[in-house]
């Protein structure tokens, strides 16, 4: 599959990307050889490989990888806050990024 850099052009609208000329041809570039590779890897056979639920289920001993999902304070609230320019705590405010103008 090729890349166009209109394709590129497209995305970068999308994601809200200002691109400069050197990196729309880079990201060409490198979105097309992401794309080559993976028709290469879907010209494979795997019919006859099972497939896995979890890749660590795969592993001899996995019991070590699970853990009990608990909040814990890393104790920097405070320091991350105090380097805020506009901190109100607990919050960081931020400029509002969702609109753009056309």
């Amino acid at each position: 599959m090729k890349i166009t850099r209109e394709t590129v052009l497209n995305v970068a609208e999308l994601a809200h990307l200002e691109l400069s000329e050197s990196e729309i041809e880079t990201y060409r570039e490198q979105l097309d050889q992401i794309l080559t590779y993976i028709e290469k890897l879907n010209a494979l056979d795997t019919s006859s490989v099972d497939p896995l639920a979890q890749v660590v289920a795969a592993a001899s001993d996995f019991s070590a990888a699970w853990r009990d999902d608990e909040t814990r304070d890393a104790g920097i609230a405070a320091e991350a806050l105090a380097a805020a320019p506009d901190a109100q705590p607990p919050f960081f405010r931020v400029p509002k990024v969702i609109e753009r103008e056309s």
